[in-house]
């Protein structure tokens, strides 16, 4: 989960930060534009976290990039566990398939359906049958 400097200016765009105060953070001369005004789900982290109203119905995309620094070739499989019954988890594509060293993947995982909890907690595990990524799913009400 490589992140960098554009990936920090895209998600404070997409907090509502103004060009002015995105300068004073980085000290550039960068903008927010409505092409950089990134969802705020899609920082490039290995987490996931989604507050949300009790009860209240969420349909939320998170979308992530991984890079292959393991096995030149390997499959990894995504498996989702621990998640409550009232949510539906997918990860699309739901295997990764790399060919190379280095190579860059991506992803999107989706949550659907409500809580009933204050907090639910559950990971995305991607596994190759060797090696397994787990990053933390946290659901809850704020």
């Amino acid at each position: 989960y490589d992140v960098g400097p554009n990936d920090y200016i895209n998600f404070l765009c997409g907090q509502g930060y103004s060009t002015t105060t995105l300068r004073r953070i980085t000290g550039d001369n960068n903008t927010c534009t409505s092409a950089n005004r990134g969802s705020v789900f899609n920082l490039n982290l290995p987490s996931f976290a989604l507050a949300t109203a009790r009860s209240s119905y969420n349909s939320v995309s998170y979308g992530r990039t991984v890079t292959n620094v393991g096995s030149a070739r390997s499959t990894y499989r995504a498996i989702v566990s621990g998640y409550p019954s009232s949510l539906n988890i997918q990860v699309v594509p739901n295997v990764l398939t790399f060919t190379s060293l280095g190579q860059r993947l991506s992803f999107t995982l989706r949550i659907q359906g409500t809580i009933n909890a204050d907090l639910d907690s559950f990971s995305l595990t991607w596994d190759d049958g060797t090696h397994q990524v787990r990053s933390p799913i946290v659901v809850y009400v704020p």
